[in-house]
């Protein structure tokens, strides 16, 4: 059906139909020689596949399709993760590419090859999974006392034949010379045509034999001998390591040997859960019993009146988690680790011991509906069944998951759409913009946060040298980015207590972003291409997890414990730029803390003390004239001599004299203090007499994103909100790189809000762009005048939104009438350099190919301009011949009617009425027109 104008076309082409009527006829009642065309036709023509919800690039996709019996689509096990797609009935839309462009573009930039790495965190998304994994643990797994055990074989034929003939188990472990392979000096690899002796499995060589197999048929060199268990994370490793040495087509061959390695050796293994594999503890009737005793001991404390209610509560709570985890850990050691319940958990192809510890311990604690936790355990495990009660208590959990799950999805998708919105006009528009700022990494000396900061460091460019302080040496240069070796060779530094990094947060380009603030695309690992739309990547990077996540309480069947409820909506907050619940109290400067206690609640003042000391040595034969103690005023005596001539000593500074016999010292003390009200209720993270610095926290909670702006300035709100960030998703699991969270900070306080005007025309209290407020400021000191001053402004993603250059953009985001009313009133202008108002109106957009077709049109416009006034001979400047009729393009006009030009024409928009072309992308042409 979607091939059929290419199949008709074909038919009339190959005469077996004189027209295209019958090629139709034809087509509709499928002849077999139909077949034959459709065959022909799909040869060099990829379609896209796209599953719904798309949430991310990675969601559509280009295949070159294969003609199959049967309705069902098949598709590659291992893009699945990519869709999120599985085989429960899931529904799947096809495009076909029908232009010479589009065809390449799918080609090129869609084909699911190309698409190996995820463009959220540069992790591989084709990495094997579920029975891929099982069949890859299986078989490199060694299990002690197996058939055979430490035979030794000369190469790998050798023991495969051993291995056939029924000599040796697959997982015996058995001695086998392999090939060494060395690391040589510049960090690729060489075989050496020495050998050596590994203890290892069959099962383990049959591994390393089936990858590299595929490698040597490419004519590469062979991976080193990966000589351990492979669980799903080892897989992870090993794709990484393939996509960074040998690009994305022979990984993918590679990977296609693991998926049939994997499958086959699943099917071999005979893992099948019954039952009977599901093994109970003999210490669980003893964890209960002793459980039921401490319960009751609380109890009787509490009818005796020992303690409140609450504490009754919390303690029964943690009584029951203690004997849950006890439970927990009596299953796992009663696990058979070869048995097919805890492969399926070790591996990480399914499942985890919480899971198991339900099937065969107990289920444990439940939340009601309010999200409470239901003091009653439920002490049966699935292995048992559980009573009626028991199931009436877990359904609770099991229906919080699925209203959760509806519910959070739509919150998730919202928050997508308005971080779409508000990173959308963010495209790379040139290579280098040029700044000397960037962020600095403080942190890296800080074990606790070390790894997190190094991880994030490939793909980032430096601001600056880094330096190894202990040896002087220059590790990495400015602008030099770092992939996996700098960032290796920075962390073997003894002494690299910081990093200067490009960054978003930072780059001085006007419209967008450049090449070098951004650093590398992650989905490419190479850097980000001109007309890359990095906004876009940035809010689906940040969106698409936050669904995962809204799903995540579906499958714990509610059990207690913290699901998303804290993550998605803590995200969201922060986005918003909202004032947090349980927001904390900061310190508003540096100073000491000093506690007072009232009748209703606490005070916390924070005093900042400065000392300033002038010493006057007395000269001999001058005597103090103030006493010891006294309060002194600048300009009055301190000491004077009997000689009326000699001027006496003044002070310099007002504050208390210390008189000494030829000294007197005047001690001057500024003193500034700030003072907060703390509720009862709320628990103080400081003491008296603690040092703090402006913006710690005095109480706990979260700290206000627009106090830590008016605190602390904008470069420390910016660390906050990613941490922040990171801190919700990493909770959960989820990896996701700086720079998308940057690029969205970015939107967030791109606006100043003017304070006092100056000479300008700007209006206290307007909202303006940080460029366009920098750029007036400098017009009016240029004439002489009294530049602006302005506050930055912490804007929340919607605000942002509303906020944008282009009103149609905003338009389409919300408040239809209102934006498009206030556009109207004051007259704006669109210049479409965004991609939804260019969407809106049916143009290209300005990204990708699209900018590249856009600026190949400007060239062709040009030339076409030039021609023309070749042609015709000279024009009046300012004039452009259209019709015939001379067109005045702006300027006075002079006399005789021709025009005094204000700038030559040499801009598509005087070509045509078509102001599309924004001047961003076009460079003025100085000269185009001569």
């Amino acid at each position: 059906e979607l091939f059929k104008p290419f199949v008709m076309r074909k038919l009339v082409e190959k005469g077996l139909a004189h027209n295209i009527k019958s090629a139709k006829r034809i087509v509709e009642r499928v002849r077999p020689e139909v077949w034959d065309v459709l065959e022909d036709v799909i040869q060099d023509h990829p379609v896209l596949l796209n599953r719904a919800p798309t949430l991310h690039r990675l969601g559509i996709q280009a295949f070159e399709p294969v003609l199959i019996e049967g309705s069902a689509i098949q598709i590659h096990p291992l893009v699945c993760s990519a869709f999120n797609a599985d085989f429960d009935g899931d529904q799947m839309a096809v495009h076909v590419p029908l232009s010479a462009a589009a065809k390449r573009e799918a080609r090129e930039q869609m084909l699911s090859v190309n698409n190996l790495l995820q463009p959220s965190n540069g992790d591989p998304i084709v990495a094997p999974t579920l029975d891929m994994v099982l069949g890859v643990y299986y078989l490199t797994t060694s299990r002690p006392g197996a058939k055979g055990e430490d035979k030794a074989f000369s190469d790998f034929d050798d023991a495969k034949l051993a291995y056939d003939m029924g000599v040796i188990d697959l997982q015996a472990s058995i001695k086998l010379r392999v090939p060494a392979v060395l690391p040589s000096v510049d960090g690729e690899t060489e075989e050496e045509p020495a050998s050596q002796i590994v203890s290892t499995t069959m099962g383990r060589a049959i591994f390393n034999e089936a990858i590299n197999n595929v490698l040597r048929t490419h004519g590469q060199e062979p991976l080193p001998y990966f000589n351990e268990v492979v669980d799903r994370a080892g897989l992870k490793r090993i794709v990484a390591a393939l996509i960074r040495r040998y690009g994305n087509d022979d990984t993918a061959q590679v990977l296609d040997a693991i998926k049939r390695l994997g499958f086959r050796y699943a099917t071999q293994s005979g893992t099948t859960i019954a039952i009977s594999d599901i093994t109970m503890p003999s210490e669980k009737d003893g964890i209960l019993k002793s459980a039921d005793d401490e319960v009751q001991r609380i109890e009787r404390d509490y009818r005796r009146g020992l303690i409140t209610d609450d504490e009754r509560y919390n303690e029964v709570i943690e009584v029951w988690t203690k004997a849950k985890d006890q439970i927990t850990k009596a299953v796992s050691g009663v696990l058979d680790p070869f048995g097919p319940v805890a492969m399926m958990a070790q591996s990480g192809a399914k499942g985890n011991i919480q899971q198991i510890s339900q099937m065969s311990g107990m289920r444990g604690l439940m939340a009601d509906p309010s999200g409470r936790i239901i003091e009653l355990p439920i002490r049966s495990s699935f292995r048992d069944g559980l009573t009626v009660l028991e199931y009436f208590l877990s359904t609770h959990g099991a229906r919080k998951g699925l209203a959760d799950t509806a519910i959070r999805t739509a919150d998730s998708g919202y928050l997508t759409r308005r971080l779409i919105d508000v990173s959308q006009n963010v495209i790379v528009y040139e290579e280098d913009c040029g700044t000397d700022s960037g962020i600095w990494i403080n942190d890296l000396q800080d074990p606790a946060r070390r790894d997190l900061r190094l991880a994030q460091l490939p793909g980032r460019l430096l601001a600056g040298d880094v330096i190894d302080e202990a040896t002087g040496e220059v590790i990495a240069e400015r602008n030099t980015i770092i992939d996996e070796h700098a960032r290796d060779r920075i962390a073997a530094g003894r002494e690299v207590p910081q990093l200067y990094l490009r960054s978003p947060l930072t780059c001085e380009a006007r419209h967008g972003i450049c090449q070098f603030c951004y650093g590398w695309h992650m989905g490419t690992r190479r850097l980000v291409a001109i007309g890359d739309a990095v906004g876009i990547v940035a809010a689906q990077s940040i969106g698409e997890p936050g669904t995962q996540l809204t799903m995540r309480t579906f499958h714990t069947g509610g059990v207690a414990g913290i699901d998303i409820t804290s993550g998605l909506p803590r995200v969201e907050e922060l986005f918003e730029a909202r004032v947090p619940k349980g927001k904390a109290i900061l310190a508003e400067l540096d100073g000491v803390v000093e506690l007072q206690r009232t009748e209703d609640n606490r005070i916390i003042k924070v005093v900042s003390r400065q000392t300033y000391r002038d010493e006057h040595d007395l000269p001999h034969g001058y005597r103090p004239v103030v006493e010891n103690g006294a309060w002194v005023e600048i300009g009055q005596p301190v000491a004077a001599t009997d000689d009326e001539t000699a001027a006496p000593v003044l002070a310099r500074l007002t504050g208390t004299a210390d008189v000494r016999k030829s000294k007197v010292t005047i001690v001057s003390e500024e003193r500034e203090e700030r003072e907060y009200t703390v509720p009862a209720s709320a628990r103080l993270k400081v003491e008296d007499g603690q040092p703090v610095q402006a913006g710690d926290l005095l109480t706990e909670g979260s700290k206000g994103p627009e106090e830590v702006l008016r605190i602390q300035g904008r470069d420390a709100v910016q660390r906050y909100m990613i941490d922040e960030v990171q801190e919700v998703y990493r909770s959960q699991g989820v990896s996701i790189n700086d720079k998308h969270i940057e690029v969205i900070a970015r939107q967030m306080l791109r606006k100043l809000r003017v304070d006092q005007t100056g000479d300008t025309e700007m209006l206290p209290g307007e909202l303006v762009d940080r460029f366009e407020f920098e750029d007036k400021n400098r017009q009016v000191l240029a004439e002489g005048g009294e530049p602006a001053t302005a506050l930055p402004v912490l804007l929340g993603v919607t605000k942002a939104s509303l906020n944008t250059e282009s009103f149609l953009a905003a338009a389409s985001f919300q408040e239809t009438t209102k934006v498009l009313t206030e556009a109207a009133i004051s007259g704006k202008v669109d210049k479409l350099l965004g991609l939804k108002e260019n969407v809106i109106i049916g143009k290209l957009i300005p990204a990708g190919t699209g900018l590249a077709a856009r600026q190949q049109a400007r060239r062709e416009r040009l030339a076409a301009q030039q021609q023309l006034m070749l042609e015709g001979g000279p024009l009046p400047t300012g004039l452009i011949l259209e019709d015939g009729q001379p067109v005045v393009l702006g300027g006075p006009v002079g006399e005789g009617g021709v025009a005094v030009a204000e700038r030559t024409p040499t801009r598509l928009e005087d070509l045509e009425d078509d102001d599309d072309d924004e001047e961003l992308l076009l460079e003025e042409d100085e000269g185009a027109s001569e």
